[in-house]
């Protein structure tokens, strides 16, 4: 059994925590406005979970899930981080972000920034690129013909190995992309990103039905990856 931090219990952080109890492990949940504020979330979950302050989350959490919005990246807490590998599902969008010149220049991408942030962590990106009631429908157990694959992109052979297991025990395979710095190929606005999973119409949202994704349209979106400076 592994204990899951998570920095963030938002939709992607909740779903994450829900998949994660359901494979047999415990969660220590927390986000900004304090650990009573998630007493429904926890008691929906169990006796495997619990509540805590980001600080208490990030030290408890053998993996740990960074899912907040990009503006806050700053107030992930760096000691109790060190030696760990983090999950990063961050995606920026100017409008509740503001803005980052180095991502508007296309000189670094998000999980860079949060790598820079976190530089004695392991830092993967995943989970950022799928709607988060799709995540849940879509999880399948390994073998099943209908299951899915989440793309992964990181710097550390070894973290990347730690995250691709994670996700074989929530029900995903894992579709390694490269080094964080290819992790643009599925940002947001990318052929690569959340309608990917989308059964019909990705142009309205929340999208009502999912559809299953594999490595090979996977790999042919991640192809078709476009800079936003190109779009």
């Amino acid at each position: 059994m592994t204990t899951i931090g998570l920095i963030g219990s938002g939709h992607i952080g909740s779903t994450v925590a829900r998949l994660a109890v359901a494979a047999g492990h415990d969660v220590v949940l927390s986000n900004s406005r304090g650990p009573e504020t998630l007493a429904g979330l926890v008691a929906e979950l169990g006796d495997h979970a619990r509540a805590a302050t980001a600080e208490e989350a990030a030290a408890a959490g053998d993996l740990v899930v960074v899912t907040i919005p990009l503006r806050n990246v700053e107030d992930v807490p760096v000691a109790p981080l060190r030696g760990k590998v983090v999950i990063d599902t961050c995606n920026y969008y100017p409008q509740r972000d503001g803005t980052i010149q180095a991502l508007e220049d296309e000189t670094t991408t998000t999980s860079e920034l949060v790598a820079a942030h976190l530089p004695q962590s392991h830092v993967v990106k995943a989970f950022n690129n799928i709607y988060f009631q799709f995540l849940l429908d879509l999880a399948r157990p390994a073998g099943d013909p209908e299951r899915s694959v989440l793309a992964i992109a990181g710097d550390d052979a070894g973290a990347k190995a730690t995250v691709a297991s994670f996700l074989d025990e929530i029900g995903y395979d894992a579709y390694d992309v490269g080094p964080l710095a290819e992790g643009w190929r599925f940002q947001r606005d990318t052929a690569a990103y959340a309608g990917l999973y989308v059964d019909g119409d990705a142009g309205t949202w929340p999208p009502e039905r999912a559809r299953r994704v594999d490595a090979g349209l996977l790999r042919e979106k991640l192809d078709q990856a476009k800079r936003y400076r190109d779009m």
